[in-house]
């Protein structure tokens, strides 16, 4: 079942970015990119501010071991490997202040590992 919930994850996320790129290519706005950096126990940086529909793109790395990177909101559910660096399209269609969440248990501070997005 899991296998499954992967799968069709993979394929939205493919999917999604394949949209994104072909907007991009039409419009000629290239993504912003900024990057993030998962370590124990935080998300650096910590808040992140970005425009009612920007187009923007994360990249995610995580310094120490595997984290989470979750909003349901912004429209993601990441898994971030060690030394691996993960690209994370974000919705930005909807002004407000949201919350991401580090979504696998990394030690005693896992409860705290938050960033915030701000759609401005």
């Amino acid at each position: 079942m899991k296998f499954l919930r992967d799968l069709a994850l993979a394929f939205l996320v493919f999917a999604a970015g394949f949209a994104v790129s072909t907007v991009s290519v039409a419009r000629g706005d290239e993504p912003r990119v900024i990057p993030v950096t998962a370590k124990r126990f935080a998300f650096e940086p910590a808040e992140i501010q970005v425009a009612k529909g920007e187009n923007v793109v994360l990249e995610v790395t995580s310094q120490d071991v595997t984290h989470g990177f979750f909003s349901r909101k912004l429209g993601f559910d990441e898994d971030l490997p060690q030394g691996k660096t993960v690209r994370v399209p974000i919705k930005t269609d909807t002004a407000g202040t949201y919350t991401v969440l580090c979504d696998h248990y990394c030690g005693s501070g896992h409860g705290g590992m938050k960033m915030t997005v701000v759609v401005q």
